[in-house]
């Protein structure tokens, strides 16, 4: 960790927007205080990490659950806490205040983290961790059109105030490159048919709401069957891939823990689709930087799963970063793995 570390935290960062102040008269200050998001796999995070005298990153502070653990397992750890979702910031800095400067909060995509921590004169820190799922308020949160459940835009942005909405990249790509998206993205065999009944929707003007691109998508495939995923699922998912380019940012993430985590620190990163576990998988078992400590990835106990249904698909993997020339060796914690 450089040295400047511990001095560079505190008020560093520009805060642009303005503290949440409570009233009655607006709506903006009740998004924040409501963004009550239940954190996933809380305890297991919190070991993995191991908490000490340090700086530790959380790369996707949300609604500050994780940083809270580590924040309260150690007096003398400090949190870098990033978020692209302004709201989840606003959110967090509520729920962490009471640790003062001992954490930061920086608005940014994770993939930028480097960026983050060298504006703060930070070389290393002692741990990361990064929550890669949606948060269930930006889910039930009609107006960012997440949802096909509820009705709102076409959007799906983590950060409203940039970048092109799922409906203006729809309107952009042609019907390949939107099958190609939906196929690569969702995983989804039928992206073909998907694809054109979506662009013949929006060619008809029949494409304004979530719930009109839910209804192109059963033209194209049909109904949910009794006890089945609903058929928009995987669409749905792939177009909010795309338009916040999250396999993009996870890859520019996991290129930069070699650099930024320390020798003996941490990386730990929870998924909840294939697609970024693979990557998180693939980059843990590079042997020469990085002994993975649980030989599978940590899931849910059955008790968080009935409290928590979106916890089910959660995957933890951790790895502990090694020092030049150092082996590798035996898994270091225990393997409560998948089950």
């Amino acid at each position: 960790m450089s040295g400047q570390a511990q001095l560079a935290l505190p008020g560093v960062v520009a805060e642009t927007a303005a503290e949440w102040v409570w009233t009655e008269e607006t709506g903006e200050e009740a998004e924040a205080l409501d963004f009550v998001h239940a954190t996933v796999l809380k305890a297991e995070m919190t070991e993995a990490l191991a908490p000490r005298a340090g700086v530790f990153v959380d790369a996707t502070v949300g609604g500050g659950g994780h940083s809270e653990a580590i924040l309260e397992a150690h007096a003398e750890s400090r949190v870098v806490a990033l978020d692209r979702d302004q709201v989840a910031l606003d959110a967090a800095r509520a729920r962490l205040a009471r640790f003062g400067d001992r954490v930061t909060f920086v608005k940014t995509p994770f993939g930028r983290v480097t960026e983050a921590l060298a504006s703060l004169g930070i070389e290393q820190v002692a741990g990361i961790c990064a929550d890669l799922g949606v948060s269930s308020p930006q889910l039930d949160d009609a107006a960012r059109g997440m949802s096909f459940r509820r009705e709102g835009p076409i959007d799906m942005r983590m950060d409203s105030s940039e970048g092109e909405t799922a409906l203006e990249l729809i309107a952009r790509l042609t019907d390949d490159d939107l099958a190609d998206v939906i196929y690569q993205y969702g995983e989804e065999r039928r992206s073909r048919r998907i694809a054109r009944s979506v662009k013949k929707a929006y060619a008809d003007n029949q494409l304004q709401t979530t719930l009109d691109l839910r209804r192109a998508i059963v033209r194209a495939v049909g109904p949910v069957r009794v006890g089945g995923v609903d058929p928009a699922t995987r669409t749905f998912q792939a177009l909010r891939i795309a338009v916040n380019r999250e396999l993009e940012e996870l890859e520019q993430l996991l290129a930069s823990l070699g650099s930024i985590v320390e020798p003996g620190g941490v990386a730990a990163l929870l998924s909840f689709h294939s697609l970024e576990d693979r990557l998180v998988k693939r980059a843990f078992q590079d042997k020469q930087s990085w002994a993975p400590l649980t030989k599978k990835p940590l899931v849910a106990t059955d008790e968080e799963g009935a409290a928590n249904p979106r916890s089910r698909s959660a995957k933890l993997r951790a790895a502990r970063r090694l020092a030049p020339g150092e082996p590798s060796g035996k898994y270091a914690r225990s393997d409560r793995g998948e089950r």
